[in-house]
């Protein structure tokens, strides 16, 4: 029996993931501090709420919050993470202009650039909720970040976020010099749903005929809409995202069911040959581990130079935790290293 590219995708995640006890895994301690910070601060169960009310939900950044403060360490980004300045501006979307901050280190420039597309299943949260990984990528690459809140479902389904992704990167790249940074050396960053959105966004700049990224970094992405995937069934229960919630983030971001077939959505459906060096960055309790594995199999099938680091003991959201968390730390560390890998070349 011939199998589909999805299946093909699926068994080699399998076996990428094969003898990795999701199920059986638990938090480490810095990890684990967060998520009882987090249940300290009674979330209702986004899958049973309105758009509209899960936004108001208290987030794992909120969480962090409440560590430090046990911890009597500062909240403050600029004591947590020094040497970086912060502006928000609008830019061009898409549609209309979108919100954004930029980050830059300090110093004269020209700095690299990364675009970077905040999390949240496309519905809820933004740019500010997702400050700790963008101001952590500024900080260990010595890059400009531009950080964007995207239209959101469902008051805006598939494609809006996609597009904005696309106009936002067309934005910098003609931009870029005017916030001290090298329209050369740009790269595109996301986490979860803008993991899925870089790898979108490269394949639609490649597609456009523009100048590409150097490199693409997806952390924990959203890389196709199955939920029976194995890291999908082992941590269907899991905190902070569950599965459960994707269903209700796919739910609420299409127009039909036919468009989660759609390859900017199921990327590992995508043509990928052509595209810049991909790191992928997973999560050991995260029902999205699966789906880096699928996206690190295609990539390689297309030729694409990728790397893949699993972080054992911490779970989805962890990148932004860096404050808390050692092994955000670690994460943001090495993707630091890989985006300046291609930077200097």
């Amino acid at each position: 029996m011939k199998l589909t590219p999805i299946a093909t995708a699926a068994v080699l995640a399998s076996a990428l993931v094969a003898g990795t006890a999701f199920a059986a895994a638990s938090a480490d301690a810095d990890m684990q501090a967060v998520l009882d910070a987090h249940a300290g601060l009674h979330p209702k169960a986004i899958e049973k709420l309105s758009a509209a009310e899960a936004r108001k939900q208290p987030t794992p950044a909120d969480a962090v919050g409440v560590v430090l403060k046990k911890k009597g360490m500062s909240t403050d980004p600029k004591v947590l993470v020094p040497g970086i300045k912060t502006a928000d501006h609008t830019i061009a979307g898409a549609v209309g202009q979108i919100p954004a901050t930029i980050y830059t280190p300090d110093g004269a420039g020209p700095f690299p650039v990364i675009v970077y597309y905040h999390g949240g299943g496309w519905v809820i949260a933004n740019r500010k909720v997702y400050d700790g990984g963008a101001r952590g990528l500024s900080k260990q690459a010595n890059a400009v970040v531009v950080s964007i809140d995207y239209r959101q479902a469902p008051e805006h389904k598939f494609p809006a976020a996609w597009d904005d992704a696309f106009a936002a990167y067309k934005w910098t790249l003609a931009n870029a010099a005017s916030i001290k940074g090298d329209p050369k050396k740009l790269a595109i960053a996301g986490e979860s749903a803008g993991g899925g959105l870089a790898i979108a966004t490269a394949i639609a700049v490649r597609d456009a005929g523009l100048q590409a990224p150097v490199h693409v970094l997806s952390v924990y992405p959203i890389a196709q809409a199955s939920l029976t995937t194995p890291s999908y069934e082992e941590n269907a229960q899991a905190k902070p995202l569950n599965r459960a919630m994707m269903k209700w983030f796919l739910d609420m971001s299409v127009k039909s069911p036919s468009d989660l077939k759609d390859p900017r959505i199921s990327v590992v459906e995508a043509k990928l040959q052509g595209l810049p060096p991909v790191t992928i960055i997973n999560a050991s309790i995260d029902p999205l581990a699966s789906d880096g594995a699928m996206l690190e199999a295609a990539l390689k099938k297309a030729g694409v130079p990728v790397e893949r680091k699993l972080y054992e003991g911490v779970t989805h959201e962890f990148f932004g935790m860096a404050a808390v968390v050692g092994k955000a730390k670690d994460a943001q560390e090495y993707a630091a290293q890989r985006l300046n890998d291609s930077f200097a070349k």
